[in-house]
């Protein structure tokens, strides 16, 4: 009985070293695998027969050894972090390249710079205003108008069209979420049934699984855990994706109705977002993870308009004529304005391609206005229902060199709404008495109507100023035929005045080529946050992930060595077999004399 004991004890041996042989050559062979985790073999020993008993306690004799388990290597700490900040990294690097394009279509569409067409309005109506009364130098200043709104449109259109072409990745994103879900749950079944007898471990479909949550949490923020039976949960944004019984798949659909940009929700949850966009994202909340945000928030969830920058009240705004301050009103509009600015933050100032086309806007809509204002000048009148309304001021107003000495008609129109509607109306006057009079109202600009707004897409130069120069109100309207000297000095003061800040948090104002020069360096400088922040997080990943390779990789010099390990120690077993062999032998010729 103790030579066989002794057999069983070498084969064992035997076994457990050519188990060995098989898990370092099965490393070898996937030393070039991506995702391969390098396996190891735990062996223990197997058990003890009683064969007597002493003063010091029970005489036992082993029976050689047992594979336990053929493991991998992991660090799931490691692992965590990794995919944390991997999900980060592509976060800002969407951010960055976003910037990038933005920058692009700024200063290389054809070849030229918009900075070009500022300065050629700014020469064009130096020009006008040294010669006036030329219709040459009117003609080329509304014809750089012309240029000047067609290559604003085109830089408007282009950033639009950036946005709409991003809705295919965000698309291909969501169809890839949805295609790793379903695999990882395949994967989780298939994992669980060879691992269910408790003698073997589904390392190769381990890897694979790990793998696709190593590009899951490249594009969304997941977090994960595995039970016993070796199925893991995975949750998308804290809403689970993937369990033991289903898979909760993604959708996209238009944010609103007037708008082709999309987002994605989830199918199986009231049809709830994905992303809940309330604060802006930090990494103290964690809430920057993930290539389908960083996309989504680079893109923004509109076109930006210049009406979205909020306006900051004045004192001025509230004082009338005889001086009285309204301070409750100011306070009001004051608190509105600040809950402006914080929607601003969050919704417009976050987004490159939202901000850029708010801040943009308003330079344009800035200009426009300015030289509209100046050419067909407004006032403010107070009817008799107590309403105020702006009508054209044609008492101060210039009029063209035309025969006619036709008055009104301002360089920008827009395309739907006219600048004026005729009608008659009851005026109070300043000493209180009422005047019925025909007057030309202003159709002022209304944010809740596009159409009615001086905002890109809905500007043009007047048609008839195209067909007829000479209506280009600049001359004074005495009668004289003499052009207005005021008009002029005003037209070019006002392009060399303060306009207005790039955003609420900036408190220096700009005149329009400063504002330019300000905006395109903030996107700029914005561009390089984002490429600072990428370039850590690539460092820092770059880290994790050498100390996981150090882990988990296979190391080609120990695997060789282990070849030789167990190759002497499968010789070893092979000579102790050999050796009991003998022994059996001598035995049995022994007993058969």
């Amino acid at each position: 009985m103790g030579l066989m004991s002794a057999m069983y004890t070498g084969v064992s041996g035997l076994t457990a070293n050519q188990r060995g042989l098989t898990v370092a050559g099965h490393n070898l062979a996937n030393v070039e695998t991506e995702g391969y985790v390098r396996q190891q073999m735990e062996t223990t020993d197997s058990f003890y027969r009683n064969i007597g008993s002493s003063n010091t306690g029970l005489m036992q004799t082993g029976h050689g050894t047992d594979v336990s388990t053929i493991k991998q290597v992991r660090d799931r700490f490691l692992d965590k972090t990794y995919r944390e900040e991997v999900g980060r990294q592509n976060f800002y690097r969407l951010q960055y390249e976003s910037t990038n394009e933005v920058e692009d279509i700024f200063g290389e569409t054809e070849g030229v710079a918009f900075q070009d067409s500022l300065k050629d309005v700014w020469v064009a109506l130096q020009e006008m205003c040294k010669e006036p009364d030329s219709i040459v130098t009117r003609a080329s200043f509304i014809q750089t108008a012309v240029s000047f709104v067609q290559r604003a449109e085109e830089i408007y259109k282009q950033i639009g069209d950036y946005q709409v072409s991003l809705n295919t990745q965000v698309q291909t994103y969501v169809d890839r979420i949805n295609e790793i879900a379903n695999e990882i749950y395949d994967l989780n079944h298939q994992i669980q049934k060879i691992e269910a007898s408790g003698f073997e471990n589904a390392n190769d479909l381990r890897d694979q699984r790990n793998v696709l949550l190593d590009e899951l949490s490249e594009i969304v923020k997941i977090n994960y855990k595995e039970d016993a039976t070796g199925i893991v949960t995975v949750y998308v944004e804290d809403y689970a994706m993937v369990t033991e019984d289903l898979v909760y798949p993604l959708a996209t659909k238009p944010i609103s109705d007037d708008t082709s940009m999309i987002k994605p929700y989830w199918v199986n949850y009231d049809s709830v977002d994905l992303y809940n966009f309330d604060r802006v994202p930090s990494t103290s909340a964690d809430t920057d993870i993930g290539a389908l945000k960083g996309l989504m928030i680079a893109r923004g969830q509109k076109v930006g308009r210049y009406t979205d920058v909020p306006v900051k009240p004045t004192e001025e705004d509230f004082t009338d004529e005889t001086g009285w301050f309204d301070q409750t009103y100011y306070q009001a509009a004051v608190r509105e304005y600040e809950k402006d600015v914080e929607e601003y933050v969050i919704n417009v100032e976050s987004s490159v391609c939202v901000s850029i086309q708010a801040q943009f806007d308003k330079l344009i809509h800035g200009i426009v206005t300015t030289i509209n204002d100046l050419l067909c000048p407004n006032r403010e009148v107070e009817l008799t229902d107590g309403s105020k309304i702006k009508i054209f001021d044609d008492e101060h107003a210039s009029v063209g060199m035309d025969e006619n000495d036709t008055p009104g008609e301002a360089l920008f129109n827009r395309k739907s709404v006219s600048r004026y509607e005729v009608k008659f109306v009851d005026i109070v006057n300043d000493d209180g008495t009422v005047e019925h009079k025909e007057a030309w109202v202003f159709n002022d600009e209304d944010p809740k109507n596009n159409y009615s707004l001086f905002t890109i897409g809905e500007i043009e130069v007047n048609p008839k100023l195209l067909k007829n120069p000479s209506l280009l109100p600049l001359s004074d309207n005495s009668g004289t035929g003499d052009f207005s000297i005021e008009l002029c000095e005003a037209l070019l003061s006002a392009w060399q005045a303060d306009f207005d800040t790039i955003s609420p948090s900036d408190y220096s104002k700009q005149n329009f080529n400063s504002y330019y020069t300000e905006m395109v360096g903030l996107l700029g400088t914005n561009g390089q946050k984002y490429k600072n922040v990428f370039d850590s997080q690539e460092n820092l990943v770059n880290s994790v992930d050498n100390q996981r390779q150090a882990v988990h990789a296979v190391d080609s010099d120990e695997d060789l060595t282990n070849v030789i390990k167990y190759q002497q120690g499968y010789n070893a077993n092979s000579r102790f077999i050999n050796a009991v062999n003998q022994m059996l032998e001598h035995l049995l010729d022994t007993l058969g004399r």
